[in-house]
């Protein structure tokens, strides 16, 4: 029993990995599908569902009230509905990583030494005294809550918009050529890269069928990674020779038209007007 508990344990990286890179491969496959929906924000003109996030992440920046910023978070969620996704698919995306890195970032800033001010519960540490302050706490939930909403902003854009539609829609706002060409790369390689790790691991799984050890496992692990670094390396100018001769410019270009409709020019409009909304109320009653 003893043994197979080892088995099972030092093979089980091989298991972890083939997992973990299926499902990676299968959250890009659901956001695709996402982006071709039917939804409310999938039918919006991307160049002004790019300007309406950029006037949102702006408010997002500038804002200092918590009632604006959690205004402006349940009108996402009201997005989120509206545009045929899962609740719950979005809040896996934009709750459990930033966000929550970001609050433990913040908790320090609600004690005395990091934000003086009023004090609301002092307690003793070590023949030293602590506080947690109101203004402590009011500037760790705005900072939890400005990065809640700008990854909600992002996401929601990414979800609803097809990769090469937005690397077409960067060009059209001037974004760098090199900077939209690398991002296209990068995207494409990640998932060959993905895509020949899942086949290697399944490989050496179905010829092994377990790891004698851990020591071994971390032998075949990092084997297959130069490996793998090796094949990426001979690969990167076959498949940039491979486009070049396919007519491969540098540009993002796809075969859907742009039309703008009064709608898309209505939610910009509101998203500028959030942006004007908090820089008065920043102005005039912060």
């Amino acid at each position: 029993m003893g043994k197979e508990k080892l088995l099972h344990r030092s093979g089980g990286i091989i298991e972890r990995t083939i997992a973990g890179t299926v499902t990676v491969l299968r959250d890009a496959v659901s956001i695709e599908l996402i982006a071709s929906k039917n939804g409310f924000l999938q039918r919006r003109d991307p160049r002004f569902r790019v300007i309406s996030a950029v006037f949102l992440l702006i408010a997002v920046l500038m804002s200092k009230s918590v009632v604006e910023l959690s205004l402006i978070y349940v009108s996402l969620l009201v997005l989120v509905l509206i545009s045929s996704i899962g609740v719950l698919f979005f809040l896996e995306r934009t709750l459990l990583f930033v966000p929550i890195f970001s609050f433990f970032i913040a908790v320090p800033a609600i004690f005395n030494f990091v934000t003086p001010g009023d004090p609301i519960h002092t307690f003793k540490l070590f023949d030293h005294t602590f506080s947690v302050t109101r203004q402590g706490i009011d500037s760790a939930i705005i900072f939890f809550m400005r990065v809640l909403d700008s990854v909600s902003v992002g996401v929601l854009l990414v979800i609803t918009t097809r990769q090469n539609v937005l690397l077409r829609v960067l060009r059209i706002f001037r974004v760098p050529q090199l900077f939209v060409m690398t991002m296209g790369m990068t995207y494409r390689y990640i998932f060959l890269f993905l895509d020949i790790i899942q086949k290697m691991f399944t490989a050496i799984k179905s010829r092994v069928g377990f790891i004698s050890s851990s020591k071994t496992g971390r032998r075949v692990v990092t084997a297959n990674m130069a490996g793998l670094w090796l094949r990426s390396y001979r690969l990167q100018s076959q498949v940039y020779d491979a486009m070049l001769s396919r007519g491969y410019s540098g540009e993002a270009y796809v075969l859907d038209e742009f039309e703008a409709k009064p709608m898309d020019y209505f939610i910009s409009l509101l998203a500028l007007c959030a942006l004007i909304g908090t820089l008065w109320m920043n102005r005039f009653f912060l």
